[in-house]
């Protein structure tokens, strides 16, 4: 659909980029940079907001980003989205990825130098995303890698924190700490596993041979599953080795948000093996998205169970439940 595009900084402009933001998924990179967060002992208030803003806007920028590389899919199974509708461009978008992208990253560098190599890292995967996620083994390592770079960078805004500490395994607060990447790699993985389900037959037709493309509906539910038992577990292993220590009553709210998201997660995976309809698989792809920032909050809420901690992690849910009440089209996710 051809339509004359908005003008760069135009309210239709700033409106339909937010809308290609997807703004209900700022809460899935604000939930993995909240898990690096939480692993420093001590910081002013500053740097931790600091640290914390680029990183949440950053899913949306640099789904914004990927999203110039998947028009073809995107016509087919996201009719609404702006970029296909032509009323913003693929170079207006481009631009203001990169550049929000960039703002963020020398953001973050400030606070700790080492994170502009994460940064470009994270930057040049999302560019080189849409090739691997044409490939069955490719789509889902490939973007979770990134995702999973968040809580390092997060736990970067420490400044004086080492990265050669980071392999001493043995500490069980390091050992803790690589768990938690490895589950919000796992959790990410299994969001976009199931993300690939809603847009099977469009995949089908422009030539991405995503693992439901390749292998199947019951394949992809089972591989599905693996990752979703795999955050469970990583998750369950962090909580135990950093609640348990110096279990009271206040950690013992991890636990509680631990086995919520575990409900929720386990509800997803049934509801996607009994469904064969495109069309309906939102609403577990939903609950996928709900069970990772819960698990995130697990572990945030097990390492600080402060009640300043409790009252910003309910009013970070809960603004996520709303946002996702209101994104424009309630069949994606």
């Amino acid at each position: 659909m051809n339509r004359t595009p908005y003008r760069f900084f135009s309210v239709g402009f700033f409106r339909s980029y937010l809308i290609t933001m997807r703004p209900y998924l700022l809460f899935v990179s604000g939930a993995a940079a909240l898990v690096g967060l939480a692993f420093i002992p001590s910081q002013p208030v500053w740097r931790l907001v600091l640290g914390f803003i680029p990183m949440f806007f950053s899913y949306g920028l640099g789904q914004a980003l990927t999203d110039c590389f998947q028009t073809d899919t995107d016509a087919i199974s996201s009719p609404y989205r702006p970029l296909v509708r032509g009323v913003i461009t693929r170079k207006q978008v481009l631009i203001t990825s990169l550049v929000g992208l960039g703002t963020g990253v020398a953001i973050m560098s400030y606070l700790n130098y080492w994170i502009l190599v994460f940064g470009v890292a994270a930057v040049a995967g999302l560019l080189t995303y849409t090739w691997l996620k044409r490939t069955w083994w490719g789509g889902p390592p490939w973007n979770s890698w990134i995702v999973a770079l968040l809580p390092i960078m997060g736990r970067l805004v420490d400044r004086g924190y080492k990265l050669r500490t980071f392999f001493n395994l043995r500490d069980p607060y390091n050992l803790a700490f690589f768990l938690a990447i490895l589950a919000v790699f796992a959790g990410y993985a299994n969001f976009v596993v199931m993300g690939y389900f809603k847009d099977i037959s469009a995949d089908r037709k422009t030539g991405y041979r995503t693992f439901q493309v390749t292998f199947g509906w019951v394949a992809g539910a089972i591989y599905s599953d693996v990752v979703a038992a795999a955050i469970a577990v990583l998750t369950g292993w962090v909580i135990c080795l950093i609640g348990f220590k110096e279990l009271d009553l206040l950690r013992l709210l991890g636990i509680v948000v631990f086995v919520i998201a575990l409900g929720i997660n386990i509800f997803a995976q049934i509801k996607i093996h009994l469904t064969r309809d495109e069309a309906k698989s939102h609403a577990p792809i939903a609950n996928v998205v709900r069970a990772f920032i819960l698990y995130c909050l697990a572990i945030v809420l097990t390492l600080r169970p402060h009640w300043i901690w409790i009252v910003c992690m309910a009013v970070f849910y809960g603004a996520f439940e709303l946002v996702l009440r209101l994104r424009p089209e309630k069949t994606q996710v």
